[in-house]
């Protein structure tokens, strides 16, 4: 799908295979680079404070391997091994990554390895994407955006415009929140803050003052979490 972007890191203790493989992703269209470390321990702290939903991973690195760093995660991102030796692709196939690559990594077996992360991505984000054909069209800048509703991170109120943010871009609309507050289905956007719409499906996560949704901290007014939590609840149960 033409939409998604996957957040990437890429893990290497040779500077010179990252570099290689944090130029063959930045060309492209569907994933974007958020980190890049040098070993293992590092990545695990890391990791810790960053949302990641593709690992590009080195086996052989010092003190703690790659294997020895996916056992340690307690919530594993999708992986594709980096390898410069195939010795390791059977013990590697025992962790489920979506691909294993050889070092030097040649352009189009990279791409063919992307199609799978994004296959398996739409897999286990279904709730997301079944449904593209639900949109709105926005007028921003003098024109007219279709934006897919699943793709909607959030609405942000701006005194007499609203900005949507979206996997994409971000989109600013003179408008009021009532109106979309009233336009989009409310069975999957709410209102948690006076400034603040959010996609029910993008929240990640909630302390008592923010709403994680989609990395970003959302603020929650009192009044609103309450409603919050019992509209999350009901998600899970569909």
């Amino acid at each position: 799908m033409e939409n998604i972007k996957l957040k990437c890191a890429v893990v290497d203790d040779s500077g010179l295979q990252r570099l290689a493989m944090v130029k063959l992703i930045k060309d492209h269209p569907n994933l974007e680079l958020v980190a890049q470390y040098g070993n293992a321990i590092e990545t695990k702290k890391g990791l810790a404070n960053t949302r990641v939903d593709l690992i590009f991973l080195d086996i052989e690195m010092p003190i703690l391997t790659g294997f020895d760093l996916l056992d340690g995660l307690p919530n594993k991102p999708e992986v594709i091994f980096v390898a410069g030796k195939t010795q390791y692709a059977f013990k590697a196939f025992d962790y489920e990554p979506v691909d294993y690559l050889s070092k030097p990594v040649d352009k189009s077996r990279f791409e063919l390895a992307i199609q799978k992360a994004i296959a398996a991505f739409v897999l286990k984000n279904k709730n997301l994407y079944e449904n593209d054909d639900n949109y709105i069209f926005i007028k921003s800048n003098q024109k007219k955006h279709k934006v897919y509703l699943n793709n909607i991170r959030y609405v942000e109120a701006l005194g007499d415009y609203v900005k949507f943010v979206t996997d994409e871009d971000s989109y600013v609309v003179l408008s009021t929140m009532k109106a979309y507050e009233k336009e989009l289905p409310q069975d999957q956007f709410m209102r948690i803050h006076k400034s603040f719409l959010i996609n029910l499906h993008r929240v990640e996560g909630y302390n008592s003052k923010y709403a994680m949704v989609s990395g970003t901290d959302i603020p929650i007014s009192r009044h609103k979490k309450k409603n919050m939590v019992e509209a999350l609840e009901e998600l899970k149960k569909d």
